[in-house]
């Protein structure tokens, strides 16, 4: 396991309605539409250094909606978009199990989180998660790290299934990463409670 000192801050993103328009359970490649703003927002991410990880739940698997390979497809084609913006994504996880099987990868539920962490070096109380939904919000909470609501996809709605705050109701990604790079300069290297 990598040494503490040399873990670094990462923002973990939800995939549709944070990055890419919700519409559904997307089993098509060529459906995939960038929400405005996405790549240039974590673009800045990457200037800065900052690990840019995906997570999402993906129960569609699950539904018989499609398969595990659609998920990768649909993956592959975002991190295509992303990269015709100059931006680069670090990692990709998703959650295939429905929400009745009470696995431990799915979000609110820390263990992708977690396996991200190690995989990657991450030091979670110095990280965000940002999403549209209260499970994301969720996951930041069962983390230590910074949560941030946005307000697109599915996140308006969201905001009164909420447990607890967010750290921020950002209106979309570009608001979000914003805050974060002034968020980062301002706390780098506060003590972390949680533990893998």
């Amino acid at each position: 396991m990598p040494s503490l000192n040399k873990r670094r801050p990462a923002v973990i993103l939800d995939r549709d309605g944070t990055i890419n328009e919700d519409t559904g359970y997307i089993s098509d490649p060529g459906a995939l539409r960038l929400i405005e703003g996405a790549a240039a927002a974590i673009k800045s991410l990457n200037m800065e250094d900052v690990k840019v990880i995906i997570i999402s739940n993906q129960s569609g698997v699950a539904r018989g909606y499609f398969s595990r390979a659609d998920v990768r497809a649909v993956n592959d084609r975002l991190r295509g978009l992303l990269k015709g913006g100059g931006a680069g994504i670090d990692a990709f996880y998703f959650c295939p199990h429905h929400p009745d099987e009470g696995c431990g990868c799915r979000k609110p539920r820390p263990g992708l989180i977690r396996k991200a962490a190690v995989e990657h070096s991450i030091d979670l109380c110095n990280s965000y998660v940002v999403g549209d939904k209260a499970t994301d919000i969720g996951l930041a909470r069962n983390t230590g790290a910074k949560g941030i609501l946005v307000l697109t996809g599915q996140g308006t709605s969201e905001s009164g299934k909420l447990k607890a705050a967010p750290h921020l109701i950002a209106r979309d990604i570009k608001e979000a990463v914003r805050w974060i790079l002034d968020d980062l300069r301002r706390s780098r290297n506060k003590r972390c409670a949680y533990s893998l």
